[in-house]
């Protein structure tokens, strides 16, 4: 029986844990938020409108040139025409489970859209919109 256990407990150690959850992200960047701004408070509508607003000042117009103005949907890279899965994570499950690629994902294309690196404020807003879809 001892020899189960050791043999289920060094199976399930070799498994990495990056099952965060949307939810777990989100309340990661929050605080970071909160860090550089005292008293903040995400809001999924500044999120939504950073999402919709055609800002043109990177190289894409809007994160809706390749999400498509529904998150929900699958999209094309402007540049590449790649598909991109759906952003929304009640689309696809996969989305907004891994803060590494989170923040990899927000350096490139805020960088892409913005032409600058995203804030953590902006950040906190875009996941909130994004678990409400």
């Amino acid at each position: 029986m001892n020899k189960f256990f050791v043999i289920l407990a060094f199976f399930v150690a070799g498994f990495p844990v990056w099952a965060s959850t949307p939810g777990q992200i989100f309340e990661q960047l929050h605080r970071a938020a909160r860090e550089v701004a005292p008293g903040f408070s995400a809001s999924a509508q500044r999120g939504e409108a950073l999402f919709r607003a055609k800002l043109g000042t990177g190289e894409a117009e809007s994160c809706m040139t390749c999400h498509t103005p529904d998150a929900r949907r699958a999209g094309q890279h402007f540049r590449t025409n790649k598909l991109i899965e759906p952003l929304a994570p009640s689309a696809n499950q996969a989305r907004f489970t891994d803060m590494a690629h989170v923040e990899k994902w927000f350096r490139r294309n805020c960088r892409e859209v913005l032409g600058r690196t995203c804030t953590a404020q902006e950040k906190a807003d875009f996941v909130a919109y994004m678990k409400l879809l």
